[in-house]
């Protein structure tokens, strides 16, 4: 299943493992954690509203276009449960996934999918409009290491019978191991505050040796005229 950590709880989207699903596909969200005692109640919330209370940490139903939308959940003496979101689709086929974005190296394992599970046959997955690859009957797309050629618009054709159908197409985000999207060096404030302390520090190192090289230069030019006269003065002297 689908297990994302959410502080002291989890929400765990176990059947089917994906964050979309077609309408009438059957759903569980199991609310799980390590201090949970017997008898706490479970409270579930769809969208902000309290929709379930039960005993079990699990809440299954048969996904409607209602559906959609943000689930959480909360345990008696816990705080409330990261959300995690819901897409049901009305359609004959769904190009199913279980997250919107992933990070290199992590496996991404994509589902053509017909409503209430009919058949399919010659499915065809798509990147960007491209063909990736083509089975007659194999309904899933692998990628065991992700890498950031791997972004882009997926979706799936096949054949329901001798009807042929294309999924709606789904963006996925692969990045490049940075929990967020990378900002820019040059508008980092650490870069901003490092590159003003750099320019001072180098500004105050050249007035330094400005003056250095001027005093330097001020003692050279005494001592050459000094040698000058005595230079001028020696011939005489003999």
């Amino acid at each position: 299943g689908l297990l994302r950590p959410l502080g002291s709880l989890f929400l765990m989207l176990i059947q089917p493992a994906w964050i979309n699903v077609l309408r009438e596909d059957p759903v569980t969200l199991m609310c799980q954690g390590t201090s949970f005692y017997g008898g706490n109640l479970t409270m579930w919330f769809h969208n902000g509203s309290s929709i379930h209370t039960q005993n079990q940490p699990s809440y299954s139903f048969r996904a409607g276009s209602n559906d959609t939308g943000s689930y959480r959940c909360q345990r008696e003496q816990t705080s409330l449960s990261d959300p995690v979101h819901l897409d049901v689709i009305s359609d004959w086929l769904l190009l199913q996934t279980p997250s919107l974005v992933f990070q290199e190296g992590e496996p991404i394992v994509l589902r053509c999918h017909s409503w209430r599970n009919h058949p399919l046959n010659k499915i065809t997955f798509y990147q960007d409009g491209k063909s990736k690859t083509f089975s007659y009957l194999r309904s899933n797309f692998s990628i065991p290491r992700a890498n950031l050629s791997h972004s882009g618009q997926y979706h799936c054709t096949a054949f329901l019978g001798k009807s042929p159908h294309s999924s709606q197409p789904v963006n996925i985000t692969v990045q490049d191991g940075n929990e967020g999207p990378a900002i820019p060096l040059i508008f980092s404030p650490w870069y901003q505050i490092t590159f003003c302390l750099v320019m001072g520090l180098l500004f105050a190192m050249d007035t330094g040796l400005y003056f250095s090289v001027q005093r330097y230069l001020q003692s050279s030019m005494g001592d050459w005229k000094n040698y000058e006269v005595r230079w001028s003065q020696d011939p005489q002297d003999k």
